[in-house]
């Protein structure tokens, strides 16, 4: 039987250094809008990769770009409490100007694909990538995103500095945020601050937040999966690109 998705690991440029990066995309023939999918603090993992396949099966090139590569080339690892700690490490040690440059490279190298329709991308982040994919949003290409519990939004941004919530209005696409009401790293308070600044910079988006779920509650690996809230989350996301990433043609 044909697969309908194929997939690889290729090498991508980020400024001047070359990074990895997992790809999949539609097996058959034509041309598809792109989307850039951003790591938990655990890597590009089964996780991370099953989610670029199933945004390729939606339709989709998908490319999730190992954003620890300066620490920890190809890093990847499960979900058990040292996993966690290392994970929590090397997220220490990325700064936001070096994850927008991973950003664009993974942009840069799709629009240069020919199964690509260079006219914008959307992405999608979990965890630390939930955080990565709001600064991501502030990029010119980017016209759609989906950050799911990136903690500290509110509050901080990778490297130090000014909150990454600051940079709201340099938002220009649409942004969907997926939160459980149960979630202990993102208070319910940072989650308001993040939809009002949201409202008053005028950014098309919407704020879900979902009763009984807590962080980590699309991961089907994690203890903390809810099954209710990933099957409405992931409905949501695939209507997000659809209204707002061009359709895929011939």
């Amino acid at each position: 039987m044909t697969s309908l998705v194929r997939t690889e690991t290729i090498t991508i440029s980020s400024g001047d250094t070359d990074i990895l990066a997992y790809l999949a995309a539609p097996s058959r023939p034509g041309r598809f809008a792109a989307v850039v999918v951003l790591q938990e603090v655990f890597g590009v993992n089964s996780h991370i990769r099953e989610v670029a396949e199933r945004m390729a099966g939606a339709g989709y090139v998908a490319i999730a770009p190992h954003i620890y590569h300066r620490q920890a080339p190809g890093f990847e690892v499960g979900y058990g409490e040292e996993d966690l700690a290392l994970g929590r490490q090397y997220k220490q040690g990325t700064k936001a100007d070096e994850l927008l440059m991973d950003v664009r490279g993974a942009i840069a190298y799709l629009y240069s694909q020919g199964n690509v329709i260079p006219d914008g991308v959307g992405c999608i982040g979990f965890c630390f990538g939930g955080h990565v994919a709001y600064l991501a949003a502030t990029l010119p290409e980017v016209k759609a995103t989906a950050s799911f519990y990136g903690a500290g939004i509110a509050t901080l941004t990778p490297g130090g500095g000014e909150p990454t919530l600051s940079r709201t209005p340099e938002i220009i696409g649409t942004l969907y945020g997926f939160f459980g009401e149960n979630d202990g790293l993102i208070p319910a308070q940072e989650v308001d601050q993040i939809e009002a600044a949201l409202s008053e910079h005028g950014v098309p988006h919407k704020i879900f937040r979902y009763p009984g779920a807590s962080h980590g509650f699309f991961c089907d690996q994690r203890s903390s999966y809810n099954p209710e809230a990933a099957r409405d989350a992931w409905e949501q996301v695939l209507e997000l690109f659809k209204s707002t990433l061009p359709a895929a043609h011939p």
